[in-house]
């Protein structure tokens, strides 16, 4: 009789405990976002969704870009907040992963920089022009000065884009493919040069003040949130995603990247 009263009172905690467990998650996300402002960013999505839907988030910060995407795949996470769609989808080609893209964050773009002109109509003919000369951002850059109607692509050719698949260079362009690192002290001898966030950031250039021309939200680099294809329509999903698409968000974003951010919403 004890044994079976000891067995009875077991069975009533584990599912006392189960029951708390699932009150929890149905409370409770837990999201991935890399260490530092886009972090800080999160939180600050996750303070709203508490406020607005009582809904909490737990940011768990992470410092690698493999990670993130294991972690949501196995359930230890439920959401991340780091990746553009060309990763997501390399990711999910080379690993399996059952994870889907279900809001747009921000684009940290590349633009295109100068301390030698202020508009395009001042680009001369046979400018100097330098890029990064890293397959994913030469084929960024290409396709953002074909945007701005400087040159022609091959059809579609899209991010993969090379200087050979230049059909039409109608100013006579000459591009330099530099390091990345290297394309800040490249303006005092190109006219232009494509830099990406952060090796602008680092040289103190700023799209208010040195960009000549960016990137739209359109472009396929802006970042995503990304869920699981089990949980992509739970309602806290798009709770968070409400909270994180609020002009109070994009504000956050826009002091702590010093402007150089671009709201993909």
């Amino acid at each position: 009789m004890k044994k079976t009263v000891r067995t009875l009172f077991a069975a009533a905690a584990a599912l006392a405990l189960t029951a708390c467990g699932s009150d929890n998650n149905d409370t409770t996300l837990k999201l991935g976002a890399m260490a530092g402002p886009e972090a800080q960013v999160a939180e600050l999505a996750a303070s709203i969704a508490k406020q607005e839907y009582g809904l909490e988030v737990e940011i768990i910060p992470f410092t690698d870009y493999v990670t993130p995407n294991a972690a949501l795949h196995d359930g230890s996470i439920d959401l991340n907040a780091f990746q553009h769609r060309p990763y997501l989808d390399g990711q999910v080609e080379a690993r399996g992963y059952e994870i889907v893209a279900v809001a747009n964050t921000f684009v940290y773009p590349i633009a295109a920089y100068s301390t030698s002109i202020t508009d395009l109509t001042q680009l001369p003919d046979g400018a100097k022009v330098a890029l990064p000369n890293d397959p994913t951002n030469l084929g960024r850059s290409l396709l953002l000065l074909e945007q701005q109607g400087l040159l022609t692509l091959t059809a579609g050719v899209g991010i993969a884009a090379t200087t050979r698949d230049i059909s039409a260079n109608p100013k006579q362009l000459e591009i330099l493919e530099l390091e990345a690192a290297q394309l800040p002290r490249s303006l005092q001898d190109v006219s232009f040069a494509v830099i990406n966030n952060t090796f602008a950031g680092q040289a103190g250039l700023t799209l208010e003040k040195n960009g000549l021309f960016v990137e739209s939200k359109e472009s396929p680099y802006v970042n995503l949130i990304v869920a699981r294809n089990d949980n992509q329509n739970d309602p806290r999903v798009q709770q968070f995603i409400k909270a994180y698409h609020t002009d109070a968000v994009h504000q956050k974003a826009l002091t702590l990247f010093d402007g150089n951010i671009v709201k993909g919403w």
